[in-house]
């Protein structure tokens, strides 16, 4: 029995952010969560380029690889879970893991890239404090 989904609410409802940017990394879909995660409203964001969240020590490398795949078609990372540090409108700097896939027309044009990201800066501030402990119960 196949059920209907509606996808609208799903985006919505989900405790992950999901962001999709056009060709141009405009961004055109913000859910609550993302919202949530980076502080900035759907309306501060759409439009904006995703260059809002990404660091500025970061944001060559991204804009040079987002560049390449829109122009390929792909992208290096395929299903890879990505881990980046990004920011928060606030000024702090979070810790985010996310997967991105391309998105296509009907004529298999690239048309942009949706993400979906969870905050993990507890997880990460809390293993590199046992990384600290650990480090030094080390012999010297």
């Amino acid at each position: 029995m196949k059920t209907s989904v509606d996808l609208a609410q799903l985006v919505e409802v989900m405790g992950d952010a999901v962001i999709v940017a056009d060709r141009a990394g405009k961004i055109t879909l913000w859910n609550a969560a993302a919202t949530r995660i980076f502080g900035f409203s759907e309306a501060e964001a759409l439009g904006q380029s995703l260059t809002l969240i990404t660091p500025e020590r970061l944001q060559h490398r991204h804009n040079v690889g987002f560049d390449k795949s829109m122009e390929t078609g792909t992208t290096r990372y395929g299903s890879a879970l990505l881990k980046v540090p990004a920011n928060h409108k606030d000024g702090r700097t979070i810790s985010i893991a996310f997967t991105v896939a391309m998105l296509f027309d009907d004529a298999q044009q690239v048309t942009g890239v949706a993400a979906v990201i969870r905050d993990e800066t507890e997880r990460f501030l809390d293993e590199r404090q046992l990384k600290q402990r650990l480090a030094a119960l080390e012999p010297k």
